[in-house]
């Protein structure tokens, strides 16, 4: 028998045994670990998932991906390149059962993404999850102080027009200064959320904004 299982954005075919690569999964090698977004389970088929299948899977090691380069050439007045390297983190398993059904009731903790916010829906006190949202108010109203100080024309950046322009702008990005800040991960972050599909380092932004900031 066979299940088709997602991940990490991925779909995978797997069978009892099988060994596979993931995105990587909050959880340590020798953890046992529950797949839910079952598609396929056998010769039942999701719609669109198979409600109560689940995979269950041992955590093997956690690794890196094969090094991909990434080479950025921009032919402008201020021409530049860059070369970058990237190793995607995985998590090796290896599949040890196909839940046809009862998964609620197996007691294996969730296969969940290391980055993910879901691993919080674990803790049960509501109270302690309502202090952090007091906290971070603070954080919007200065995202709106910037607003109200003035925005930089994001329109200069190569291949921002003026619909991109509002979209940075809507998920509170207002000035050359913050997209100069960005570190790698918030360039992920970003180029997920607002689906730029990769557009902040094909066209360099953030040695651009560098540059126009500090004019």
């Amino acid at each position: 028998m066979f299940a088709v299982l997602r991940t990490g954005g991925k779909q995978y075919k797997v069978a009892s045994g099988d060994v596979l690569r993931v995105e990587k999964l909050a959880a340590d090698a020798g953890d046992t670990v529950q797949f839910n977004d079952i598609l396929v389970m056998g010769g039942t088929v999701g719609a669109p998932l198979v409600d109560g299948a689940a995979v269950q899977a041992e955590v093997i090691d956690q690794i890196k991906g094969e090094k991909v380069i990434n080479f950025v050439r921009r032919r402008r007045k201020h021409s530049s390149k860059r070369t970058k390297g990237h190793r995607q983190q995985l998590t090796l398993v290896r599949v040890t059962e196909l839940v046809e059904s009862g998964a609620d009731a197996t007691g294996v903790k969730a296969a969940i993404g290391a980055g993910s916010v879901s691993a919080s829906a674990t803790s049960e006190p509501a109270p302690k999850k309502a202090a952090p949202k007091k906290a971070a108010a603070p954080k919007a109203d200065t995202s709106k102080a910037a607003k109200a100080e003035g925005n930089d024309d994001l329109t200069k950046l190569s291949g921002v027009g003026k619909v991109l322009a509002q979209k940075l702008q809507d998920a509170g990005v207002t000035s050359f200064a913050q997209i100069a800040a960005w570190t790698d991960a918030d360039v992920a972050e970003i180029d997920e959320k607002l689906d730029f599909k990769g557009r902040i380092e094909r066209e360099g932004w953030v040695e651009q904004a560098k540059d126009l900031a500090g004019k």
